[in-house]
């Protein structure tokens, strides 16, 4: 998110995303087994030449307007969020991303689904946009982890939800290498 709170530009763009070598990205990739979004950040994947399905995940679209689907890695559904959260907590694997949409986040959250929340800070000011979460009742958090990359001016940091499963420490930014001593 920016440093003023927001996911996404007015539009819906995430081109102010600032990219970090020390971000190991494959290395993220297998803290999970699914992700889920919400129909806004499904269409922006589309809009950017993507088709939703993310290698090596299962893929769960929630939509109420777009036709239900199934197709390999990604599907379309317009059951409960809550409810297949769930379902999907309840069974055996990974982590569960929540990739995108402050609804859906806020829906989950209130739902006391949400047992961790990871959030890269930007250097980067919008003024408007889609905020991380829209307005509702207040959650403490407890803080998890945090990393600083110095080269772009991220700070990602990792909360613990009270009540849920403790975040793990973040494992998928690399370290900053030792600089080595003038002689």
């Amino acid at each position: 998110m920016t440093l003023d709170g927001f996911i996404a530009g007015v539009h819906g763009e995430y081109d102010w995303i600032v990219m970090d070598p020390a971000i190991d990205f494959a290395a993220l990739y297998k803290t999970f087994d699914t992700v889920i979004m919400g129909r806004k950040t499904y269409d922006a994947v589309l809009a950017q030449g993507g088709d939703g399905r993310m290698p090596g995940l299962d893929v769960i679209v929630f939509s109420r307007t777009l036709p239900a689907a199934h197709h390999p890695g990604l599907a379309i559904v317009h059951d409960d969020p809550g409810r297949v959260v769930a379902a999907l907590k309840d069974k055996p694997g990974r982590d569960i991303w929540l990739f995108g949409g402050g609804v859906l986040f806020r829906l989950l959250l209130d739902a006391r689904l949400v047992d961790a929340v990871e959030v890269s800070v930007m250097p980067v000011l919008l003024g408007s946009g889609i905020p991380l979460l829209p307005p509702g009742p207040s959650s403490k958090l407890v803080l998890s982890d945090h990393r600083v990359l110095p080269k772009s001016g991220i700070v990602t940091l990792s909360y613990s939800v009270p009540g849920g499963v403790p975040a793990a420490p973040i494992a998928y930014v690399r370290k900053p290498a030792a600089r080595k001593k003038r002689r």
